[in-house]
Order: structure tokens, then sequence, then C-alpha cells
């Protein structure tokens, strides 16, 4: 149990729970290549599966989660050799969070959202800051969260000496809560400037609600938070000239910088694609070992998976899945290609090949959601009326999914690669395009 800044006893998960893990991990170098990465973040999918139906029905404070990501080494995959990282690119670390999403959608979405944040200042800062916070972010094994809801009020940002002040309050704030540094983002004082910062969590200005009681995603700390006076260095401001107190053009007057959006547009596909894997996979074992068949059909089997509407069933689940996961495979190239071309030049990132990234990942959007609604729901018709008891757990795969896919309209993404196919025109740049 923790105490909140209002004196809430706020229930937590015990980190103590994976200490063997720590132990044994703690005696391995970090994976290597594609193959050991997607193994290591497969076997902790295999640890959350164990007991994901009784975390998500209890819904604590998942403290224990993020240490065992932290003992796993999943989140140091994409940060530098040089400071302890696997130096993996985008398109594995998209398919660890789509593995760890298997086994629990919470936790591969906190996956998902450190890896994006922990890698900010690479996108939006300048060489020495994205430098810096590698060092610091990777040789601490910090787990990053990020209080930038855009549907909210920007944060107030103010200028006081050497420091910025942000103040402000966000509705959703995605694993602060469990965070050792936070991304703040506001607006600049008389101006229209965004600035992005990192800041501790843990400090008497950011104070967490703790009200995330949702259908889904039960797990993931994605409550409201208020910002109060909470500091940080003018030389910390992302991306910004600090002598003239204005954005550094070379920096942030690129395409290359609004990269932010379209990498974690494909965050949210790849645990939704995990989060349907992983109920196509639970249902299966289900079918196999509880449904029966049905006696009344007039072509009578003895056994469930004999069912000609339940192969048949599974067999188009597995197909569109299927399909689903060479699109999002595609796409997460693309988005390792543009990092692995660009990051050193950002410059020469043109609107047109970032517009074009854009719709890839807007096409796996469409898709990971049509389906991974289609398939959480549809397991139910193949498994039977028993399955939908709470201690079977079933339901949290489609809770889950959609809980997030409401996170932004799909219809809007539809809509842009109608553009794209009819006119040609690539979207502009926005907080979620």
């Amino acid at each position: 149990m923790t105490t909140n800044s209002n004196s809430i006893v706020v229930p937590q998960t015990d980190p103590s729970k994976y200490a063997e893990y720590e132990t044994k991990w703690s005696k391995l170098s970090l994976p290597g290549n594609e193959d050991q990465w997607i193994a290591r973040a497969r076997e902790v999918a295999g640890i959350l599966a164990e007991d994901a139906t009784i975390r998500d029905q209890e819904n604590k404070s998942p403290h224990a989660e993020i240490s065992l990501l932290k003992h796993s080494g999943l989140l140091k995959i994409l940060g530098p050799k040089q400071y302890g990282g696997g130096e993996q690119p985008w398109e594995v670390g998209y398919k660890t969070i789509r593995e760890v999403a298997k086994g629990d959608g919470s936790i591969g979405m906190l996956l998902g959202y450190h890896l994006l944040w922990s890698t900010t200042a690479n996108i939006v800062g300048t060489p020495e800051q994205a430098d810096r916070y590698q060092k610091l972010i990777i040789s601490n094994n910090y787990f990053i969260g990020g209080a930038v809801n855009p549907r909210d009020s920007d944060l107030k940002i103010t200028s006081e000496g050497d420091h910025i002040v942000f103040n402000g309050f966000k509705n959703f704030n995605t694993g602060g809560v469990v965070s050792d540094l936070t991304v703040l983002e506001g607006v600049y004082e008389s101006t229209e400037n965004h600035i992005f910062a990192f800041v501790e969590t843990r400090q008497p200005g950011v104070q967490f609600a703790h009200n995330w009681h949702n259908v889904g995603l039960r797990l993931t700390e994605s409550g409201s938070v208020k910002i109060e006076n909470v500091r940080t260095p003018w030389a910390d401001a992302l991306g910004w000239d600090i002598e003239k107190k204005v954005p550094d053009q070379g920096v942030l007057g690129i395409p290359f910088t609004s990269l932010l959006l379209p990498t974690i547009q494909l965050v949210f596909s790849n645990f939704y694609l995990g989060i349907a894997l992983g109920a196509l996979e639970y249902a299966s074992k289900y079918t196999i070992s509880s449904t029966r068949a049905w006696p009344f059909g007039g072509d009578n089997k003895d056994k469930a998976t004999d069912e000609f509407y339940i192969l048949e069933r599974y067999g188009n689940f597995f197909a569109h899945l299927r399909a689903a996961e060479t699109l999002v495979d595609r796409a997460g190239k693309e988005a390792s290609a543009i990092y692995a071309e660009f990051s050193k030049d950002r410059t020469g990132l043109t609107a047109r090949r970032r517009g074009e990234l854009a719709e890839w990942v807007a096409s796996t959007k469409v898709v990971t959601t049509d389906t991974g609604l289609r398939v959480t729901a549809g397991v139910f018709e193949v498994t039977g009326a028993k399955a939908t008891s709470l201690k079977v757990g079933l339901d949290r795969f489609w809770r889950d999914i959609r809980t997030h896919t409401l996170h932004d309209p799909v219809a809007y993404k539809n809509r842009e690669l109608g553009r794209f196919q009819l006119l040609d025109e690539i979207p502009e740049p926005s907080w979620y395009t």
C-alpha cells in the first residue's frame, strides 16, 4: 500500500513477487538480437498471463509489473549500447510490445508508452539532450510516464530565471504513478510555442488523483494528474535555444520532430494486435479443454473441435490476424527505415516521406482496430456460455482493446486514407496523425 498526497490509501502490487526473475536475468547479458529479444518478451508475457485475470480484477497499481519489465531489460531495448541498452530498431521494439500484450494488455501498453516517451529527446531534443537523456534513462533503467493528453488544455509554462515552471491539469496520463520520470508538455507564456521536458515524478508538484477505474486496461494507471509549480532548468527544454528562449528552428522546424505521433500510433496498433492474438490463443485453449459440442444441430459431433462453425470461425480469425500482423510489421519496417536514415541528419526527411509513413500507420490503426474488436468479441461465439464467467477472464481482452480504441476516432483515419487514395494528399501533422 502507498498513501498519496490526499492521504488516500492506494493498493499496489508487491515488487518482491518477481524477485526471482531479478536474480535470474541479472546473471545474464541483455538479449543480443531480434529473436532473443522476442523470446525475452514472450517469457515476460507467459509470467504475466499466469494471473492476468486476477490482477485485472484486483486493479492494483502495477509496481510489481513495472519491476518485472525492469528486471527483463525490455525497457532498454531501444537504448544505445554504450549506456547499457539493446540498440534495437523500432520494428523490434514494436514486436516486443505485441508479445507482452498477448499476456497482459495493460503491461504491453505501458511498455509501448515507455518506449515512446523514453526516446522523446531523440526526436524533439538537441543532439546533446538526446545523448544526456539516453544516458540517464538507460543507465538507471528508468521507467518513463507522460502527461501529454492533447484533448485537455495545454499546461501553462512560465519562465523564472534559469528555470521554466509548469502548471495545469490533465485528465489522462499513462503510467505516471509508477514512473521514475514524467514527460510534460505545455505552451510557453505569451506564445503558441510548445515545450517538452522530463521531470522527476516523485515531487510534491506532480499530484496524481489515483482515479483510473475503467472498463479495461485497468493496470495502466491512466488517471488524471495536477501539475503545480513543477520547475525544471531551461537547459532541459527539449529542442529550445535557451539563450534566446525560442524554439531552435534547426531542431524543431523540420518534419522529423513530428515523428512522435506516427511512432506512438504504431505503438497502439501493436498492443491492439497483441491483445487480439492473446485472446485467440486463450480462447483456443479454452475450446480444446472446456467447450462442449452442440447436440441439436443435426450434424452432431462428439467434440467441439470437430464442429464446422467453430473451425470456420477460428480459421477466419486466424487469417485476419495473420494479415494484420503482416501489415503491422511492414509499417514497423518503414518506421525503422526512417529513423535509421534520418536520425543523424534530421533535415533530410521530407514532409512527403513523413506523410507516407503516417498513412502506413493509419492503415494499421484501421485494420487492428476493426480486426481486434471483432476477434475479441467473436471468441465468445466459439467458447460458449460458460466462457463468460469472470473466473475464466476471457472478457478482459475485449475490454482492453475496446477501451484504448476510443483514444482517437478511427473514422478519421479512414477519411485520411481516403484523401490519400483519391487526392494523393498526405496528412498535416497533428497530435493524432
